[in-house]
């Protein structure tokens, strides 16, 4: 997943690296950007038919699926420990490489049932643990993890900067946090709709005006690529690493 000298993905990325530099250190919002009951009562109406329309290898579910399947055969180049924030029903569960120990939490517990089912159902022997959890209080020591998946999740939690605080708290330094999202478009035509849309997309539990200097410029996670996915760049990866260095002072 590297990016070639001179691609639009090297030039998205040094953007990006700018827009950190130019925005100053990580500062918290500490508003919700989301009600969280109404997540979770989103959440609970979604969990029944979720893998239909988000995972299916067709129509919707199938954007979804193309940067969901790009972002793990990453991820099952890594060793060690993986702990999956936002789980849900347990679609990627059963295509993590079984030399990985994977932990997977969710909020909504709904969804983490389903999730408990397909991990007895298809005898997922690498899943370790599906806990019901807030990405924003995790529940584990730091350093605990060698990668953080976090797929289409951080665009819907109410506290994004506590979760991608929590998160560089248990990743062992040299870990790396995988994100893969819908961040806000900077082409006028995209976010004109998305600004559109939004008040509409929150009774969904989903906001599409995120932007991705959200969760960049945090003192203990470096950038390492931001990869936008076809179609049309409508999603996107994005890596981040701990440094050795601020743990070490910490």
């Amino acid at each position: 997943m590297r990016n070639q000298p001179g691609s639009s993905n090297n030039r998205h990325l040094a953007a990006a690296r700018s827009a950190v530099i130019a925005d100053g250190s990580f500062r918290p919002e500490l508003a919700p950007r989301l009600d969280q009951q109404s997540v979770l009562a989103a959440y609970s109406r979604w969990a029944p038919i979720y893998d239909f329309v988000f995972a299916k290898l067709f129509f919707f579910g199938a954007f979804f699926d193309m940067s969901r399947k790009r972002a793990i055969t990453h991820i099952n180049t890594r060793t060690g420990t993986l702990l999956e924030v936002g789980v849900g029903t347990g679609v990627a569960l059963s295509r993590y490489a079984p030399h990985l120990a994977v932990t997977g939490i969710d909020l909504s517990p709904d969804m983490l049932a389903l999730a408990r089912k397909r991990a007895v159902k298809e005898h997922l022997s690498h899943v370790r643990d599906l806990k019901e959890m807030d990405a924003a209080h995790l529940e584990f020591a730091d350093d605990s993890f060698d990668t953080v998946a976090v797929m289409y999740t951080i665009t819907v939690v109410p506290h994004p900067d506590l979760v991608l605080e929590e998160i560089a708290r248990v990743l062992k330094p040299g870990g790396e946090a995988i994100f893969v999202s819908h961040f806000a478009s900077d082409e006028p035509w995209r976010k004109a709709i998305e600004t559109a849309i939004t008040p509409r997309t929150e009774q969904l539990g989903w906001r599409p005006d995120f932007p991705v200097s959200r969760i960049l410029g945090h003192p203990r996670l470096d950038l390492v690529e931001i990869r936008r996915m076809p179609p049309l760049g409508v999603f996107s990866i994005v890596r981040l690493k701990k440094t050795e260095e601020a743990q070490a002072a910490a």
